[in-house]
């Protein structure tokens, strides 16, 4: 009876520990709240691009519309079409992209480096480009495009 005792008292106490354990872990999140709001509408608009067909047309730029300002759409009414004005402004279109770090310019205005992949049997390539997005009216809109490499 006694070793009884002992094994449901060594099993009470494995089990709160590891409770404990587990809550003690968490990682806090360090960004700014702007940046939480607007990573998840950046992150969507790459998904619905990448699973959309990279090469540019004005077909496109109306089906991407609602992720972008009345003020970036214009502006891009005027690009050459096929070249990818939302990753490479080239035909050269990447594979993958990956959301990285985001820096708040104002609680409605954030810029994040998203990370483009190219791979095959020849080539394994990283770039970055910059994205602005901005708030209106509860919605995160890409505002702005820019790469740190010239093409």
């Amino acid at each position: 009876m006694n070793f009884e005792f002992r094994v449901s008292s060594f099993g009470f106490l494995c089990i709160f520990t590891f409770a404990f354990l587990l809550g003690s872990c968490s990682i806090p999140n360090l960004e700014p709240p702007s940046c939480i709001e607007s990573r998840t509408d950046v992150r969507e608009f790459y998904s619905f691009h990448f699973g959309n067909g990279l090469a540019f047309s004005q077909e496109s730029l109306k089906q991407r519309e609602r992720f972008l300002t009345p003020e970036l759409a214009k502006r891009l009414e005027v690009e050459k079409d096929g070249a990818d004005p939302f990753t490479t402004r080239d035909t050269d279109f990447p594979k993958a992209f990956r959301v990285g770090e985001c820096k708040e310019i104002s609680p409605e205005r954030t810029e994040f480096q998203v990370l483009l992949f190219w791979r095959d049997d020849t080539r394994t390539e990283q770039r970055e480009i910059r994205v602005e997005v901005v708030k209106d009216n509860d919605k995160w809109l890409i505002d702005k495009i820019s790469s740190e490499f010239q093409l």
